[in-house]
């Protein structure tokens, strides 16, 4: 079977942007900011991951003229006739992200992104689309295009485009495409940008390289990633950064609850549809005890896999050994080990010589941002066979016969073999709405051309929107306990050191 490995890592343009911005990778790997809930299969490559992708139509996009019920043709999606269907979909991703409707509802009247015109590049499926309609809702223009050419549904953005949201993504992109939709979402005829929510950097990217002029009059940056934030943090060393923008990979409701709860669940889902493994007893080795590895050693633990944590950081390791886990080197485990997981995002954390070590049947798997830790490029030597035995799942068979399992092809398994969970993706969207909020409206001068987190009341916000979830109620202090303890009784109730 032809492997078509490498397909998500962009190319950039001319040699100055690559040694500029690709020091970290962009596409592959990045934490998923939605998946559907009918993509009972995400394979990167079939049409069975979504159930309107129509695998006979060849014709690409950009050579078709299609036109919404309102006249408009300013959009570029596989299938504008998938709308009702899209439209299904973001009713049923509203019912889980009651924060972000409580927060349009609220905000409605005041219409605090009134003038905002958004450019957005994220993943564009059900989830993102209840953002974007928040947006507009409170008052903003949007015009969006996908940050990974594999994650978007089409049926969602036909249904964007049909309610007159200038979109330009499907699913299956080639990188000349995913570089010809950022551009003309970023182009349009009397409309510029003033503000740009990203995810990976490579919107900000694009405009700061090609529209000069624009980057300088945008008023806030949002990033959401890894990969986006260390992009933004080396444009502001190099004092190239001439707009502020907002870290909200760092904010507190992103980290914890995305990294640590969300991969609490979705690790588990992952290995469970691509291989069916039984985990009672299973000797597993994860690399790094960051917040993902900690989500990830719950899940194994409970179900009574023996773990194992590799770490760098003693900190870290020390906590791995006070929840009862051994802190191990790879090289000295890795002949035992069952299942193997990296969490760093580091890369070639797994590498050859230790694939070649390990046992027949072992199963190798990513669940770091990014698709660098396991060395997938070594494997793709002559002496190894590649076997692909169901979506998503390749046995790399050795010489004499040994079979390594391997996920995803090293990316990450929750964003390529299973779902996220909807009420994880409303956290984290409810922060970016925020964020977006607060640059807007922010007086001048006080956020400076610079990179900040967000503000803890904002993070106590998103926070208190998602408790009526729960039937959850806050104690209130009383005046004499908010004097004794030097608080506010409306917060923010920790100090910005606080590590929660």
């Amino acid at each position: 079977m032809a492997h078509r490995h490498g397909r998500e890592r962009i190319q950039f343009v001319n040699a100055e942007d690559k040694q500029e911005f690709s020091k970290f990778p962009t596409k592959a790997g990045r934490r998923s900011l939605s998946r559907s809930i009918s993509q009972s299969s995400t394979d990167s490559y079939s049409s069975a991951a979504s159930y309107t992708d129509s695998s006979d139509d060849e014709t690409t996009p950009r050579e078709k003229t299609q036109t919404n019920s309102r006249g408009s043709n300013d959009f570029c999606v596989k299938n504008i006739k998938q709308a009702e269907f899209g439209r299904r979909e973001i009713e049923i991703a509203e019912q889980d992200m009651s924060a972000l409707i409580s927060l349009r509802k609220r905000a409605q009247g005041e219409k605090p992104l009134a003038g905002a015109k958004i450019v957005g590049c994220t993943h564009i499926t059900a989830q993102t689309a209840v953002l974007i309609e928040t947006l507009v809702a409170l008052g903003a223009q949007c015009r969006w295009t996908a940050c990974n050419i594999y994650s978007t549904q089409n049926e969602v953005a036909a249904a964007l485009a049909e309610t007159g949201v200038p979109v330009f993504a499907w699913k299956g992109e080639s990188e000349d495409d995913f570089w010809w939709c950022i551009d003309r979402c970023v182009t349009s005829d009397g409309w510029q940008a003033n503000m740009i929510l990203d995810d990976g950097g490579d919107l900000t990217h694009w405009v700061y390289k090609k529209y000069p002029n624009t980057f300088k009059k945008v008023r806030g940056i949002v990033e959401e990633s890894v990969t986006g934030v260390h992009r933004l943090y080396q444009l502001s060393k190099a004092g190239k950064l001439c707009v502020p923008a907002m870290n909200v990979n760092d904010s507190v409701t992103k980290q914890k609850f995305d990294n640590l709860y969300c991969c609490r669940e979705s690790i588990l889902d992952g290995l469970k549809r691509t291989t069916d493994i039984m985990f009672g007893g299973k000797q597993v080795v994860v690399c790094g005890y960051g917040e993902v590895g900690k989500g990830c050693c719950t899940a194994l633990k409970a179900l009574g896999a023996i773990v194992c944590i590799t770490e760098i950081d003693p900190i870290c390791a020390l906590q791995a050994c006070m929840d009862g886990f051994r802190v191990v080197k790879l090289s000295e485990v890795i002949r035992q080990m069952d299942v193997v997981i990296t969490c760093t995002g580091n890369k070639n954390v797994v590498s050859r010589e230790q694939l070649d070590r390990m046992k027949n049947g072992c199963i190798v798997c990513n669940m770091g941002h990014s698709n660098t830790e396991i060395d997938v490029a070594s494997l793709r030597s002559p002496e190894l066979t590649w076997e692909r035995v169901r979506s998503q799942v390749d046995h790399i068979i050795w010489p004499d016969g040994k079979r390594v399992v391997l996920l995803a092809e090293g990316r990450l398994l929750n964003l390529s073999c299973s779902t996220v969970p909807t009420f994880v993706l409303s956290i984290t969207a409810t922060t970016q709405a925020l964020a977006l909020i607060e640059l807007f409206n922010a007086p001048e001068g006080r956020y400076k051309q610079d990179v900040y987190l967000l503000p803890k009341k904002m993070d106590e916000y998103v926070a208190s929107l998602h408790l009526p979830n729960f039937d959850a109620h806050l104690t209130e202090l009383t005046d004499e306990q908010a004097k004794y303890m030097g608080l506010n009784k409306n917060g923010p109730f920790k100090p910005n050191y606080y590590r929660y």
